[in-house]
């Protein structure tokens, strides 16, 4: 069964950093452009980066230079390294995969949603003084 699992959300101070972890079971990540996304309360969810199963990045206009996100393929996890956080990064966090070798040549190092299969249920980032 295949399953994405986020860990390593919580509450942090702005200009905080927090490392966001997906671990995946049930299938190998190094054949998977992995996404992390982002839902605030009353807003759509929205692309924040991803990594193609080569290690290429993408990432939203709005974290760009403060975030990055990596994979470690012999952990089967992909991380994100949140640095200079910002109240308006408050969201919960999830992240999403799809296999490159159905859909990489259409929605290479996309950040729409509609693009992955599969989803983790997400951790609870909060920004606040």
């Amino acid at each position: 069964q295949l399953q994405l699992v986020e860990s390593g959300g919580g509450l942090v101070q702005p200009g905080g950093s927090l490392r966001l972890a997906c671990a995946a079971s049930g299938f190998t990540l190094d054949y998977y452009q992995i996404g992390w996304f982002r839902q605030a309360p009353g807003k759509e969810r929205e692309g924040v980066s991803c990594i193609s199963a080569g290690g290429s990045t993408n990432y939203a206009d709005s974290v760009k230079g403060r975030f990055t996100i990596s994979r470690d393929n012999a952990k089967n996890t992909v991380f994100l390294q949140m640095n200079s956080l910002k109240p308006e990064d408050t969201a919960v966090y999830s992240c999403a995969a799809f296999r490159m070798a159905y859909k990489g040549s259409y929605y290479y190092k996309t950040l729409k949603v509609d693009a992955y299969d599969y989803w983790g249920r997400g951790t609870q980032v909060t920004v606040s003084s």
